[in-house]
């Protein structure tokens, strides 16, 4: 899928929805309220929807298996440390961080945004020096766009080359946004 998927977690995600969430790019919690788990060894199976796969890609090897055969609930406090999740906010924080993250991303282009995902995907499928080969392949790809380059003059008229620019770089890239948006 090319857009990028965001789990908001405020509440208890174990066995197939901790591997639902596990299959999104993102996933946020909310501290005190989100607890992640997989239940199914103490069950007598294993994880069928993709936790033994995707949870070593995350968190490593060791702690996948505490996780995996471990039967425990994990806070979110403890989930962000090992990387189940990508940050734990306070409750109150969570839904406009996430909400702020969803828009921020929707306002760049979709194509880049494939781009990058697909780029970031290969990190766990290619060795390093084919994955490299391939993302100097897909930046080329997203340099000749037109919208790269509609972008990139924006950038330099808004004064991302100065030093002023460079310090606040966020706020030149959101102010050309906002001029793509109003068009």
């Amino acid at each position: 899928m090319p857009k990028i998927s965001i789990a908001k977690i405020e509440g208890r995600v174990r066995g197939g929805g901790s591997e639902f969430c596990l299959s999104l790019d993102m996933r946020f919690g909310a501290l005190g309220k989100a607890i992640l788990g997989q239940i199914e060894v103490p069950l007598g199976i294993i994880p069928g929807g993709g936790g033994t796969q995707r949870l070593p890609r995350l968190v490593g090897r060791a702690r996948a298996m505490e996780i995996v055969v471990g039967g425990m609930d994990y806070p979110a406090e403890i989930a962000e440390k090992y990387g189940y999740i990508n940050r734990a906010l306070p409750p109150e924080e969570l839904t406009p961080f996430v909400e702020e993250l969803a828009y921020r991303i929707a306002s760049y282009p979709a194509e880049t945004i494939a781009l990058a995902k697909k780029a970031v995907l290969l990190a766990l499928e290619k060795p390093i020096v084919e994955g490299l080969i391939e993302e100097t392949h897909l930046f080329n790809l997203s340099c000749a766009s037109a919208v790269a380059k509609e972008r990139m003059s924006l950038f330099l008229q808004t004064g991302g080359q100065t030093r002023e620019g460079e310090l606040d770089i966020f706020k030149v890239v959101d102010k050309y946004t906002k001029q793509i948006e109003e068009k």
